[in-house]
């Protein structure tokens, strides 16, 4: 495990005080618990980023589906004749 030294604002280092005293957790854990989740946060963010980039382009390639088979496909769901999900180009 490496150390890192963080400066905290005195407001900022009384909550997490208060709140490691709260969890009966130390401050050392409450810091790493906060940083694993941004971390988590971030990395999901930036994947959802990329989806959203990999989506736009293959619309800009005219990759999609029309709403049309999209809401008859919806419209399908639960009959005895359930169509499949449309597919790029219907």
């Amino acid at each position: 495990m490496t150390v890192t030294t963080v400066r905290l604002q005195p407001e900022v280092e009384s909550g997490l005080e208060a709140m490691a005293d709260k969890l009966h957790r130390s401050k050392n854990w409450l810091v790493n618990q906060a940083i694993r989740e941004f971390v988590a946060r971030q990395e999901l963010e930036l994947s959802r980023w990329n989806e959203t980039l990999t989506a736009m382009s293959s619309v800009a390639q005219g990759k999609v589906v029309s709403g049309q088979a999209v809401h008859a496909w919806l419209e399908s769901w639960g009959n005895a004749n359930e169509l499949p999900p449309p597919k790029v180009g219907q």
